[in-house]
């Protein structure tokens, strides 16, 4: 199959304008996920929920694996961007098949699995042709230290990802829907943990790929969750104001010196004193 340089290109550039879009809405209107979503309307259950919109991104790449001869990718032997193409259908296989057999999550709205299966399906798409079929890699040093340097990023949020779902998680019993506030691991640092560890994840892929679909997804990926990592912590910031004092901002950010925090904890109490 050859290259479809314009296709690429079109997605690419429509998940940029896409993730602006969505960043602009979040901050009109808080996102529909977890805690926030209404009771009302129907839903799905949380773990058939999570493999209906994950799946596809993992399936799409597998059959463009499974049907591709050789990658095209003038650089010798496909084993790079197999194994690329293999990060990233790691983490869709751990989502769609480990991540939604465990999760102890609400109900989500049908409307959202709709949504996500759509992105998933086209993002996965996105990601499997362009590596197989249009990425062109270089022998050289450089280009093997970025790919190091990427994979030990993508690496290293996948594991804070994971833990920090698993802190999530141990703090339901099976059938709980409530919500408690999580302590321990990348949680002592920063308010939203599991945001952080994906965004870390997909900035690591993003690097090691070098790419306009990988900076494109990555971009996509802050602009839609870290809006929920700001608005997580503020949701702990009401709950416990003293103690979280220090914790990050913004896209599931970095911690803050106690001076800035302090002032930015004034600023969401004027926010709040204003509603």
């Amino acid at each position: 199959m050859r290259c479809r340089e314009d296709s690429i290109s079109y997605l690419s550039w429509a998940l940029v304008s896409g993730g602006v879009v969505y960043l602009w809405h979040q901050t009109r209107r808080h996102t529909q996920y977890g805690r926030y979503v209404p009771a009302e309307g129907r839903c799905c259950p949380a773990r058939l929920a999570w493999f209906l919109q994950e799946v596809p991104a993992f399936l799409l790449p597998l059959l463009l694996l499974l049907l591709t001869d050789g990658p095209d990718t003038g650089a010798g032997t496909g084993t790079g961007t197999t194994l690329l193409l293999c990060t990233f259908m790691l983490h869709y296989f751990h989502r769609s098949f480990i991540y939604a057999l465990l999760t102890r999550g609400r109900p989500v709205p049908l409307v959202i699995i709709v949504c996500a299966a759509i992105f998933c399906s086209l993002n996965g798409f996105l990601q499997g042709h362009h590596l197989l079929h249009c990425a062109q890699f270089e022998h050289t040093w450089p280009e093997h230290a970025r790919l190091a340097a990427g994979f030990l990023l993508f690496a290293v949020g996948m594991i804070i990802n994971i833990h920090s779902d698993h802190i999530l998680r141990s703090l339901r019993k099976p059938g709980e829907i409530i919500y408690r506030i999580p302590r321990g691991g990348m949680f002592e640092f920063v308010s939203g943990a599991n945001f952080f560890g994906e965004i870390v994840e997909w900035c690591g892929y993003a690097v090691a790929v070098w790419s306009l679909p990988t900076f494109a997804f990555a971009f996509f990926t802050v602009c839609s969750i870290g809006p929920r990592a700001y608005q997580h912590h503020r949701y702990l910031t009401n709950q416990t104001p003293l103690t979280k004092t220090g914790i990050l901002l913004g896209a599931a950010g970095i911690p803050l010196p106690p001076s800035v925090s302090v002032f930015v904890l004034l600023c969401d109490f004027q926010c709040w004193k204003n509603k």
